[in-house]
């Protein structure tokens, strides 16, 4: 299949463009993607501003129309969909589904925000005078979205720059063009005007500074590694620009001596090791109180050796492979970084199956310090860390002692310590019980300090993001 550019309601091929690649069976090429140029790029901005004025003026109704529209068939094709998404990115065919019907679901969320404006009257401070504070949309909006969640971080940018009014110009990741070829092609029916949602795949070096350089981009919204996403802060900041940056994690997991140990070994395998451990909101460090230490890592490793790495579509399978030979690369370098610094290695070897893939089994690397590479930079792959704690305190200063802050997590039957772990924990988003990957469509997604930089992603708070607010002063 020709994955194909969307500018200005056409589909247009390119010249070049590239094989969409199977992780799970590298002979099982899906399709050719377009590779976007730069003029391409200016093309769609150029639709996209043209766009805006009609789109800002349109009327809720429009809006809810659209998205619901989207959401609805999301949902009615969620197999389908999340069948693409496995065979492209290589989750498991449970974890594709269920990404799509997310996806799903955040369109019909903000079908209904669209509905459920909100603003102020207000008296003036002088008489006679009225105040309406009211939130218009920003207006070009640059989507610039990641390969490890292709159907999910797509739909949780689009569908709130729709839901407010904005135009925008979607650059997907290169890895996964199949999922933002088909979400887009359910929008292309939807009843949007042409050039309010425009796709152009190709090289992210090539097309984002561009994004950013032009004057008819009014905002950039990011997700993926750290130093891209400084660089775009600082273009955007010297443009003036505005910008929303979701970056990297290195998650804390903390396991006191009092926790439930099936409960939290539970969470950490499931955190650290489910979608192939390729999310930013991982587990990768797992922080253990000394008296309960070696029984949890004897038993997540005997829970992880036990995990089923394979193909993304089999049955049964519950790790797939990881997304290319690049970042199978990187993991393999990180866990022999870790075992020269002094840690144990536990699994983590290249595997060799039915199929040709980038397969690894999950990695646990015990008797490391925080002070650790494995500790202090994001890997993005299966593979977690132990590193062990006396008590609480020297848990939480542990946890916290990072440059990043998405998520952490605690697991306790202390209500105490659960409360003070909330309050405490430099992170964006606290789990207690739980893992530190997964959470809702309808509440807020961001962190704290290197992870995250602007407005939050999500729910009624991405309105901060894709509006700016006015206000207006009347004497009748």
């Amino acid at each position: 299949m020709d994955y194909k550019n969307f500018i200005g309601g056409a589909w247009l091929a390119t010249a070049e463009s590239t094989p969409n690649v199977n992780p799970s069976d590298t002979t099982d090429i899906l399709g050719h993607a377009a590779k976007g140029t730069v003029a391409d790029l200016d093309r769609a901005i150029d639709a996209s501003h043209a766009a805006a004025p009609e789109w800002a003026t349109s009327t809720p109704q429009q809006r809810f129309d659209v998205l619901d529209f989207i959401g609805t068939e999301i949902l009615a094709r969620k197999e389908e969909l999340g069948t693409l998404l496995s065979r492209e990115e290589g989750k498991t065919l449970p974890e594709g589904i269920g990404e799509a019907a997310r996806a799903g679901q955040i369109f019909k969320f903000f079908a209904g925000e669209a509905l459920r404006q909100t603003g102020d009257r207000l008296d003036s401070v002088r008489p006679g005078v009225e105040i309406d504070i009211t939130r218009s949309p920003v207006g070009v909006i640059g989507l610039i979205t990641p390969w490890n969640f292709p159907i999910a971080i797509p739909a949780w940018k689009l569908a709130p720059a729709i839901c407010y009014g904005n135009t925008v110009i979607l650059k997907p990741a290169e890895l996964v063009p199949g999922c933002a070829h088909a979400l887009v092609e359910i929008i292309s029916r939807s009843g949007l005007p042409a050039g309010v949602v425009n796709l152009v795949m190709g090289r992210g070096s090539e097309l984002g500074p561009r994004m950013i350089d032009s004057d008819k981009v009014n905002a950039i919204s990011f997700t993926g590694s750290v130093p891209t996403g400084r660089g775009i802060a600082a273009a955007c900041g010297a443009n003036l620009k505005k910008v929303q940056l979701e970056m990297g994690g290195k998650n804390p997991m903390v396991v006191l001596d009092d926790a439930d140990l099936e409960l939290a070994v539970d969470a950490c395998l499931n955190g650290a090791f489910f979608s192939t451990g390729q999310r930013c909101t991982a587990s990768s460090r797992l922080i253990v109180t000394e008296k309960i230490h070696d029984q949890f890592v004897a038993t997540l490793y005997d829970r992880m050796m036990a995990l089923k790495v394979g193909h993304a579509l089999e049955a049964g399978i519950q790790m797939g492979p990881v997304v290319d030979q690049r970042q199978l690369e990187q993991n393999l370098s990180y866990t022999e970084i870790a075992g020269k610094e002094g840690g144990k290695v536990l699994g983590g070897q290249q595997l060799e199956l039915a199929t040709k893939g980038f397969f690894m089994a999950p990695a646990l690397i015990s008797e490391t310090t925080n002070a650790m590479r494995i500790n202090r930079e994001e890997v993005f792959g299966p593979v977690a860390s132990v590193v062990r704690v006396k008590d609480y305190d020297e848990a939480l200063y542990v946890a916290n002692d990072t440059e990043f802050g998405l998520s952490a997590g605690i697991c306790t039957t202390s209500l105490k310590y659960a409360q003070h772990f909330k309050r405490n924990a430099q992170a964006g988003m606290v789990m207690v019980n739980l893992p530190t990957a997964g959470v809702d469509y309808h509440v807020p997604f961001g962190g704290t300090k290197g992870s995250s930089f602007g407005s939050r992603e999500q729910g009624r708070y991405a309105a901060e993001f894709y509006t700016t607010v006015k206000t207006a002063y009347t004497l009748p």
